[in-house]
């Protein structure tokens, strides 16, 4: 069996023949999946004079006598390498051949097809680009060993096709966000990720400590309040995409670093944000997957506009029979409810379990859920016609929350009233409220126009577009416990 020692052997026994095992560079290699294009009408047998210079892991090997072939992998995909005793040399043959799988080499030679019609290369020249160490995982090893390919990503790139075009879907997926936006006409701007102050969401912070400010700070838990007081400066369309960090559980759906984006729109509502959403994530489809029709658990689901609305209220009705307005009390609900419940949870945290176990796991088709209490919601304007509400929806699709939108408060008084509402939720022991934030409140009182705003999940989407099951699938390094 290989070990580690052998190919240590290896690496000194290039060294001693004076060959560097990690070269600089390899010049005027051709991507393999160009060669590939290039020849792709060549029929079994073909030969050409056609040469070119390609380098990439070495994956198998099959050796023949006095030919071997070697399976080359880059970035973009496979090819064939046939090294011959007549065309290397007894000694550049035996080399070739004592290359372990894993290894890094670049070879230069002509292109033909073989008899069994597989595009390869004839080898006149190689040389080794890096010494591989360790061997490769077995070709099924990471597609079975779930901790492997999440503590180990590089591993599980290496042994599985899915993963890397995963990966790539996903880089597409961000990039069709982010071209929406663009031409949309919004101005994508960076806010502070180390804050004196965490907000726009309702979660707990990471706190941190700056050495030379000598004072305490946290990682971002949203670019909300930053984004909005760009607004009120004047940038009318407005978005960020990046990390936030929230110090929360760990799941199928929650990892502690994830990627947002918020997008602000002056002189819009939610229901304006409602359509640009159906827009954003159906055109995105189309551009990542050529459909509006993704599958997750065997059910097909149309991203198509338009999508299924229903108030919160009658949502929780419908799944629950609790009529959650007609218990307006903090223990009215809990009896409503039965059972044991959080003790430091309020009337509104009361709402969201009701919402996240009985209702959320049902949503399948995209839906949007509309008209939250105003206690969930301390950033959101009061609804226009429904006492007690504000003008909010969150988006879900395939059974999870995708995205988060309001109205947009923008009363500095009323804004202040709810940061002083935060603040009992606080007292009862809620590490979650927003705390108050006086910069923002100042911001507000120079006058924020009328405003629609939206924070859309890009791991989420990722999963839904890609039927993947675990946010970890598609987080390079996921959060892992020791």
């Amino acid at each position: 069996m290989e070990t580690g020692d052998d190919r240590r052997l290896k690496l000194e026994g290039f060294r001693a023949s004076g060959v560097d095992p990690y070269p600089h560079d390899f010049p005027d290699r051709t991507e393999i999946s160009t060669v590939r294009t290039q020849h792709d009408s060549l029929e079994a047998g073909a030969e050409t004079s056609d040469t070119c210079r390609i380098a990439g892991r070495l994956t198998a090997r099959r050796e023949m006598g006095k030919q071997a072939f070697l399976d080359l992998r880059d970035g973009t995909g496979k090819l064939q390498a046939q090294a011959r005793v007549d065309e290397l040399g007894q000694d550049e043959f035996d080399s070739i051949v004592s290359l372990d799988l894993g290894d890094i080499l670049g070879v230069e030679g002509t292109i033909f097809v073989s008899k069994r019609g597989e595009l390869s290369v004839r080898v006149t020249s190689w040389t080794l680009l890096a010494k591989s160490l360790r061997p490769p995982p077995e070709k099924h090893h990471g597609l079975t060993d779930t901790e492997t390919r999440y503590r180990r990503r590089e591993l599980d790139l290496i042994a599985n096709d899915e993963s890397r075009d995963l990966f790539r879907l996903r880089a597409k997926t961000v990039t069709g966000v982010r071209a929406y936006l663009d031409q949309a006409g919004f101005v994508e701007v960076e806010t502070p990720i180390l804050q004196p102050l965490y907000g726009g969401a309702l979660a707990r912070p990471f706190t941190t400590h700056h050495n030379s400010l000598d004072r305490d700070l946290y990682l971002r838990i949203a670019t909300e309040l930053y984004l909005k007081r760009l607004v009120v400066g004047g940038i009318d369309r407005v978005y960020e995409l990046g990390r936030d960090f929230r110090n929360e559980g760990i799941s199928m759906k929650h990892n502690p670093e994830f990627t947002m984006v918020e997008w602000y729109e002056a002189y819009s509502d939610y229901d304006d944000q409602a359509r640009r959403l159906e827009e954003l994530v159906s055109g995105v489809a189309r551009d990542v997957l050529g459909t509006t029709e993704v599958e997750r658990d065997g059910k097909k689901i149309d991203l198509a506009p338009p999508w299924r609305r229903v108030t919160l209220r009658d949502a929780i009705r419908e799944e629950s029979g609790i009529d959650v307005m007609e218990h307006p009390s903090r223990d009215e609900l809990a009896a409503a409810m039965g059972g044991e419940v959080d003790p430091t949870a309020g009337w509104g945290k009361l709402v969201d379990e009701l919402l996240s176990k009985q209702v959320e796991p049902k949503l399948i088709e995209p839906t949007f859920i509309t008209d939250y209490p105003v206690e969930l919601s301390p950033f959101a304007k009061n609804h226009r016609s429904e006492e007690g509400l504000v003008e909010r929806w969150e988006a879900f699709i395939g059974g999870m929350e995708i995205a988060n939108a309001f109205s947009e408060l923008n009363d500095p008084d009323e804004q202040r009233r709810r940061f002083e509402q935060q603040a009992e939720e606080i007292e009862r022991g809620d590490d979650e409220a927003q705390p108050h934030d006086e910069a923002f409140l100042e911001a507000l009182e120079a006058g924020m126009p009328p405003t629609g705003g939206v924070g859309l999940g890009i791991d989420r989407l990722v999963m839904i577009l890609s039927g993947a099951t675990s946010l970890r699938e598609v987080l390079l390094f996921p959060a892992m416990r020791d």
